[in-house]
């Protein structure tokens, strides 16, 4: 018997990672592992994504490894794994706030009561005193310094533990070397305080006590406000789920129960009153009303809702009562694929990571190694003290932190991605949103991209003394008896104009040439030009004005009554309003625009026309589409593919950026990189700029985290103090690190910022 499940893929939410390190050495891990196809380890979502054989690896395996790293993995429920995410971090921040708050209280003390004292140049408060305190009672002095720090460290704990564990390892992170610092600065003060204890007064000047408390409290600070800031980078995805209602009223054995929504099975009949949000996806069974769908499809009007109907979760009841019946739940509903897509894209990571995830796993190690280095050298080549070279050893570990460059990419990414679901524009990945920045060509498809995908008449040419609505009255009543798309439009523009069609005696339809109908006496004729033709109606002038209409891309439908021709109706499948706009938008950026479509040329070109195109690929079989889109990668240039259908799928997938419409089908959007959810083309050049915004942003992060370092490093090893300048102070380092952090994100958050 053959094996079923060959392939797996899992996202597993990871804590306790504080620097890009963590995020490679997890990553690392689970690359190693027997059986995992490909990982990804994203610091900035704090999410593992890992793609596996079922055969060979169990997911309790991954989460063990994982684990041994010494990361905790975070026990998440599928069904409600976003809302658990945000509580959990929420829980975090007031964690991490309190231990912030802690650290603050001591710190503070601290670091006046240590460095008052020694400050001569201004008249500080109780400065004297405790100088008093300092020369005369020297124990006394360290032992205050050393309870006060006590607390600090003991919140920053994990510091020590994860940092030691890494350095077990053999893989240094950002907690190592505060580790490292820290413990140096605490057995050095130690040692001081064993020396004063002993009578050498003196030592009371090589304290350095308040410099690991200090460094702690302003690595605890940052690391807070690092953790805020990423909380509001994932506020897209918090938007989302907050649309969902948290319960349902469940009909049964005819009684209402109100349930939550994590309740709700397949097959519950479920009521929903004017004004409530639908629960969940189904199809309406009994009722009547209009539904606002505009968080799915961007439409401001309501649509009406009837038995047979589709509802969709987290979509407005406006009006009337309905029943429906549950068919999508839990992670099936339309609003929880989008949330997923947008989770994943901030969880994949863009290709330009890659080189600040190299980078910063390389960093700490030979950062460590400069520490030793530098540090010696100043003790004896440079003939400095030991605390003199302490102080150098400490401050390139503090400064040398590799945060701010792990954050550069995944930030923004995060922010990209959620302001592009926010405009309904989802991103299937950092990839995407990387690469469609690149894009020089942009393939449309016609039908249902450019055009609305429905036939819809267009012109009514009357040919006799019979009125518009009276050709459109009898045109319609026979037509409502055909389920050919063409009559279809004729019934529903007669509908749309409140005429009703009238009860014929008898039907008959030729395919390819259309029906003959009887009313009483009346034959009605309703077809094209050859059934008039087999029929002897003379169309006589009115020829030319439908082969006007079919160069314009219409098609003309010939309605004869006894034996005459009274009139023709056109009907075409008509223009978005925005087509023309977005396609001049793409144009004026510098790309290309092409339509691709299986329409014979005429009508092709007459659409392209109409909406500002000139390269057109008309007559295109469903199969052939994916080589168009090789011809023009061919040439060299990065090709975007938007399309609705699945005949357009190879073609999204061939594609350097697939784009599908929202609207379209459920195959073209998940062979797609990127899915317009409004079903709108104006939203391709505002994703194109999100793009580039985006990218603008990363390349900034970067530029200055690695500025940062280069610029950091020199200073903390010393080349100021060669040139007479001042030596810089362990809390200085910490406080610029932090800041680094910081200010990286800062920057990704204006992203919040763009206007489409």
């Amino acid at each position: 018997m053959g094996v079923k499940e060959l392939e797996n893929q899992v996202i597993i939410p990871v804590g306790g990672m504080t620097c890009a390190v963590c995020a490679a050495t997890v990553e690392k891990v689970l690359k190693e592992l027997p059986g995992v196809r490909a990982a990804t380890v994203n610091f900035a979502t704090e999410k593992a994504n890992v793609c596996f054989d079922a055969n060979v690896l169990t997911r309790l395996e991954i989460k063990q490894a994982i684990e041994k790293t010494g990361f905790k993995v975070l026990e998440i429920s599928e069904e409600n794994s976003g809302l658990d995410v945000f509580a959990q971090r929420e829980k975090e921040v007031k964690v991490w706030k309190i231990k912030t708050a802690i650290a603050i209280l001591f710190g503070l003390p601290l670091f006046y009561y240590s460095m008052a004292p020694m400050i001569t140049f201004v008249r500080l408060p109780f400065s004297q005193v405790l100088h008093h305190i300092m020369m005369n009672r020297p124990m006394e002095y360290a032992m205050v310094q050393l309870l006060l720090t006590v607390p600090i460290i003991a919140v920053g704990y994990k510091f020590f533990t994860v940092g030691a564990s890494a350095l077990w390892r053999r893989r240094p992170n950002m907690d190592s070397l505060i580790a490292i610092g820290g413990t140096a600065a605490m057995l050095f003060s130690f040692y001081n305080t064993w020396l004063i204890y002993h009578g050498d007064t003196d030592a009371v000047m090589h304290l350095y006590y308040e410099t690991a408390g200090v460094i702690f409290a302003l690595v605890l600070i940052g690391k807070t406000l690092e953790i805020i800031s990423k909380g509001r980078t994932g506020a897209a995805i918090k938007k989302l789920m907050d649309l969902a209602p948290k319960t349902a009223i469940v009909l049964k054995e005819g009684a209402e129960w109100e349930i939550p929504i994590g309740q709700v099975e397949k097959g519950d009949i479920i009521l929903v009153r004017p004004g409530g949000k639908i629960p969940v996806d189904g199809k309406v069974v009994e009722g009547y009303t209009a539904v606002d769908e505009s968080m799915l499809t961007g439409e401001s009007m309501p649509v009406e809702k009837k038995a047979g109907d589709f509802v969709y979760a987290a979509t407005m009841n406006t009006s009337g009562t309905i029943r429906f019946q549950a068919e999508k739940v839990g992670t099936e509903t339309a609003l929880a694929q989008i949330i997923k897509l947008v989770e994943d894209a901030q969880g994949h990571k863009a290709p330009i990571a890659a080189m600040g995830d190299r980078v910063a796993g390389v960093f700490v190690p030979v950062v460590c190694v400069f520490a030793v280095i530098t540090g010696v050298s100043w003790f004896f080549a440079g003939g400095h003290d030991i605390e003199f070279a302490l102080t150098i050893f400490i401050t390139i570990l503090v400064i040398a932190c590799p945060c701010a460059l792990g954050l550069a990419t995944p930030t923004a990414i995060m922010v990209g991605t959620g302001k592009g679901a926010e405009n309904g524009i989802l991103f299937k990945g950092g990839a995407a949103l990387e690469v469609m920045h690149h894009i020089e060509t942009v393939i449309l498809d016609k039908t249902g991209t450019i055009t609305a995908g429905k036939p819809q008449v267009t012109d009514i040419i009357r040919a006799g003394e019979t009125s518009e609505a009276e050709l459109l009255q009898l045109t319609a009543s026979v037509e409502v008896n055909s389920e050919h798309p063409l009559g279809q439009a004729v019934v529903a523009e007669a509908k749309k104009r409140g005429v009703k069609p009238q009860k014929v005696d008898s039907f008959q339809a030729l395919a390819g040439r259309g029906v003959v109908a009887f009313r009483k006496d009346t034959s009605l004729l309703v077809g094209n030009q050859k059934w008039m033709e087999e029929h002897r109606v003379d169309l006589g002038r009115f020829l030319k004005e439908a082969e006007a209409l079919a160069e314009a891309g219409k098609t003309p439908i010939y309605i004869g009554m006894d034996g005459a021709l009274i009139g023709i109706i056109a009907v075409a499948d008509v223009i978005k309003e925005s087509s023309s706009g977005a396609i001049a938008a793409l144009r004026k950026m510098g790309l290309e625009v092409a339509m691709l479509t299986g329409d014979n040329r005429r009508t092709a070109e007459s659409i392209a026309k109409q909406v500002g195109i000139t390269r057109v690929l008309a007559e295109v079989l469903p199969q052939d589409k994916s080589n168009e889109v090789k011809k023009l990668q061919k040439e060299g240039k990065k090709v975007a593919m938007v399309g609705d259908g699945i005949n357009d799928a190879p073609a999204l997938v061939q594609a350097d950026i697939g784009i599908a419409i929202g609207s379209g089908t459920d195959v073209a959007m998940e062979s797609a990189d990127l899915v317009l959810m409004h079903s709108d083309l104006a939203d391709v050049p505002i994703a194109i700029k999100l793009s580039k915004k985006t990218l603008r942003i990363i390349k900034q992060n970067l530029f200055w985290a690695f500025g940062y370092n280069v610029l950091g490093l020199p200073i903390a090893a010393g080349i100021l103090y060669i040139f007479g300048g001042p030596l810089m102070n362990p809390m200085l380092a910490a406080a610029a690190m932090a800041f680094s952090s910081v200010s990286v994100l800062m920057n990704a958050l204006r992203l919040k910022r763009f206007v489409p």
